[in-house]
């Protein structure tokens, strides 16, 4: 606690940071295990989208070379995100004080974009095999179409769980999703050509495929989009934050409260609370911290103390008055 400029300041985080370290650039052991899986299905995801092609084009399955132009996207997300882990594990510099945590945000809302943009050349390429009806080999695409099922299901199962813990995972999962989503309806496709010879499921089916991709893929860019904007998280309601703060014994107000996320599984808190007794200043300090990170998961929280005096000249406040 310092007194500067007639304002009594005490800030308090998280743990300390190691010298050149950014906030919460430790990594855990689930984002180490992300990162070899991540680097395992990009090997396994390049390989088979070659074959995919070949057999999209020898079947002339517009199913199966739109799951294969998806892969393509696949491996590029993939790249991207194994290089978004590993640049984010750089130590913070004075001029980059959070380090690179964001890089990983910044990748997930790139394989966002990028699946809405496939989405839309799906749906293209349907609509001119409506117009103009080609034939389709079905056995071959049945084939190639089970192979990239089975591929698709191993990477998916490998990345299912750390995509809960990183955003930046997420989208990389909803690329193979996308791939796996591709693989069933080229199969479907191929099964009812196959039976009946009607060609026209092959672009139908793949507008299903286009849909479903459509819709996680705006979910990853909204999310994402909400972080870079410092937005509060989804799972935080704020005047519960302010509430659960005004509820400690000694705080008399509370104002200028933000919550934030800085990249996945890593929150920050900031905010003012005023106090009449200044010598609770270290009771009030430890239990806002301890409510915050028990109650909300917050763990990067920093809070100025007022005594009455400042507070009452302070800018109004933004959470919502006691």
């Amino acid at each position: 606690m310092h007194l500067h400029h007639g304002h009594l300041h005490d800030d308090h985080t998280h743990d300390p940071v190691p010298t050149g370290a950014a906030p919460g650039s430790a990594r855990h052991p689930h984002q180490e295990a992300g990162r070899r899986r991540l680097v395992f299905v990009l090997v396994l995801t390049a390989l088979f989208m070659f074959v995919e092609f070949a057999g999209g084009w020898l079947a002339n399955s517009l199913a199966l070379m739109a799951d294969a132009g998806h892969m393509l996207s696949d491996v590029a997300a993939l790249a991207l995100s194994v290089f978004a882990l590993w640049i984010a594990r750089r130590p913070a510099t004075p001029v980059r004080s959070y380090g690179f945590l964001r890089v990983e945000i910044l990748a997930a809302l790139v394989n966002g974009v990028t699946l809405v943009v496939i989405s839309i050349l799906i749906f293209v390429q349907a609509w001119r095999r409506f117009l103009e009806p080609q034939a389709v080999h079905g056995s071959l695409m049945l084939t190639v179409g089970a192979a990239g099922l089975a591929v698709n299901l191993l990477a998916a199962f490998l990345l299912r769980r750390s995509s809960a813990h990183s955003l930046n995972v997420r989208g990389a999962y909803l690329h193979v999703l996308g791939d796996l989503l591709g693989s069933v309806a080229a199969i479907l496709a191929a099964l009812v050509i196959l039976a009946t010879g009607w060609v026209a499921a092959d672009p139908i089916i793949s507008c299903v495929v286009g849909a479903l991709i459509l819709v996680s893929s705006w979910r990853l860019v909204r999310e994402s989009a909400d972080i870079l904007l410092e937005a509060t998280p989804g799972h935080i309601d704020l005047d519960a934050v302010h509430r659960a703060i005004s509820a400690i014994p000694g705080v008399e107000a509370v104002r200028d409260l933000h919550v934030w996320t800085l990249t996945s599984g890593f929150l920050a808190m900031s905010g003012h609370a005023r106090i009449a007794d200044l010598n609770d200043y270290r009771r009030v300090l430890a239990e806002i911290h301890n409510r915050m990170h028990e109650t909300f998961g917050i763990t990067h929280v920093t809070v100025q103390l007022d005594p009455v005096e400042v507070y009452s000249i302070a800018s109004v406040p933004h959470a919502p008055a006691d």
